[in-house]
């Protein structure tokens, strides 16, 4: 043949600009990944933050990162799985309108295939159980270390991993000879089904050159779209199990939230002499258990002390929780400064009433000391706000602590940081309660660890400071 060089030109240059194309394509293809990841994640925290203390409690730390992780895999298996496999089935569809007579065999193949995936889907479900429970068993295996430790005698520690790895590796070989049936063999089988099918035809030369081409065609389409279509199911498959585990808090998300029926500015501006009233209020955890609170009934007004003693497992801090509006009564009537819970509006209703919880339930975040003191109230925080930040925190014993830390305030807590004794970070949490500034302050043993020195101190700042004060002890 002749070489036009026009056209070798022509094609050289098309070759150029696909290039950019390309780079084009992948970039907008990232920055689409890339914000649909951060909008997914910014309602899975918002869900989180919306959940109930129980369900909080039920579900545990592990469950949780297990959901962050299954967050991941949904955006990036939807992008990956989804539209190869439209495209796939779509392949499918133009396969039979090319195969004609022999339409049906691929037909009955494509239920097959279907039935096969189905059974990929549950193989892949009951994995990802068994992965969620490792995550969820290392996670609580982590925070117990210490007690392990020191309570379960050491052939024991890891009884319960091994048990759950075995499980774990008969589950993953479960899936790859599911997966190896759907992706590996499946396209192959109907290349050699569709080949017998049609090789009666070719041999008795029935067919013309040109049907024989088609034929061919179709089958080759087939097999195409096929190995794509089983390829791309499996992305489809975890995105759609991932979405599953995530649908609580995705969920969540959408609960509404009280915003309050009264103009912003209300409580502070018309103060009652009673800070809060609770009249018959009653509270169930399980709709048709007995009452953990059965029609209590309480007035705090401004200036009021108040101790509640009662024993342990009595509703105490079921009582204070529902006071503070953690959580919501059954029935029966609560006011804040004469307004209830929906004229106030949740966000108002907590900057009227703070409470720090049981010591087990509250928590030094991994940041600044200055962040876990003013977190309740704003940050970043002012120059004025880290003054008393200090003022509270030297009134309450915390003065050496501050002195001993080389960055003062701005010196790093928690997990990764300083790390506070018991009794600090009670205090911690005590001045982190009483630096909001709320109308009631509310206490849940946050004084037993401290010794009775230490303990008069804080107690005495505290009545000092604080407008209203509630407390709950053991007798």
């Amino acid at each position: 043949g002749r070489t036009d060089a026009v056209w070798l030109a022509a094609w050289a240059l098309l070759l150029f600009t696909l290039l950019p194309f390309q780079v084009l394509g992948t970039w907008l293809q990232g920055m689409f990944s890339i914000g649909l990841g951060a909008l997914l994640k910014r309602r899975l925290l918002y869900g989180a933050l919306k959940l109930e203390p129980d369900e909080v409690r039920t579900a545990g730390a592990g469950t949780f990162l297990g959901q962050a992780l299954e967050a991941e895999a949904v955006e990036r298996l939807a992008l990956s799985g989804g539209l190869p496999g439209l495209l796939a089935s779509l392949e499918l569809i133009l396969a039979m309108f090319l195969l004609g007579k022999l339409a049906w065999l691929l037909a009955c193949f494509a239920g097959f295939a279907l039935y096969a995936a189905l059974r990929f889907l549950r193989k892949y479900q009951r994995w990802t159980d068994t992965r969620m429970l490792l995550t969820q068993d290392l996670v609580e295996s982590m925070v117990g270390h210490r007690t392990r430790l020191a309570q379960q005698p050491a052939g024991a520690w890891h009884e319960s991993e091994d048990q759950n790895l075995h499980r774990y590796l008969f589950d993953s070989r479960s899936l790859d000879r599911a997966g190896a049936i759907l992706v590996a063999a499946l396209p192959r089988c109907w290349l050699v089904l569709a080949t017998l099918g049609i090789a009666p035809a070719i041999v008795s030369r029935e067919w013309s050159a040109q049907q024989t081409a088609v034929q061919l065609g179709g089958v080759l389409l087939a097999y195409t779209a096929l190995r794509k279509w089983t390829g791309s199911f499996a992305g489809i498959a975890a995105a759609w199990i991932a979405a599953k585990r995530i649908a609580p808090l995705f969920r969540a998300a959408a609960r509404p939230e009280l915003l309050g029926e009264a103009p912003a500015g209300t409580a502070s501006r018309h103060r009652f002499d009673k800070v809060l009233e609770a009249e018959r209020i009653t509270f169930r955890y399980q709709p048709h258990a007995s009452p953990v609170v059965r029609e209590c009934g309480l007035v705090i007004r401004t200036g009021d002390r108040i101790l509640l003693e009662g024993p342990s497992g009595g509703g105490k801090t079921t009582f204070a929780s529902l006071l503070s509006g953690i959580r919501q009564p059954e029935s029966g009537l609560l006011l804040v400064n004469g307004l209830d819970r929906q004229t106030l509006g949740s966000a108002r209703w907590r900057k009227s009433v703070a409470a720090a919880p049981q010591f087990h339930e509250n928590h030094l975040f991994t940041g600044s000391l200055a962040f876990n003191l003013l977190m309740g109230r704003h940050w970043p925080a002012t120059a004025g706000d880290l003054d008393e930040a200090e003022t509270v925190c030297r009134e309450l014993g915390l003065g050496p602590l501050l002195d001993s830390m080389p960055s003062g305030l701005m010196q790093m807590v928690g997990e990764g940081g300083w790390q506070l004794s018991h009794g600090e970070r009670s205090r911690v949490f005590v001045a982190r309660a009483l630096l909001q500034n709320a109308d009631l302050l509310m206490f849940d043993e946050s004084f037993a660890a401290l010794d009775p020195e230490t303990a008069r101190v804080a107690v005495e700042y505290t009545i000092q400071r604080a407008p209203a004060l509630l407390v709950i002890a053991h007798p």
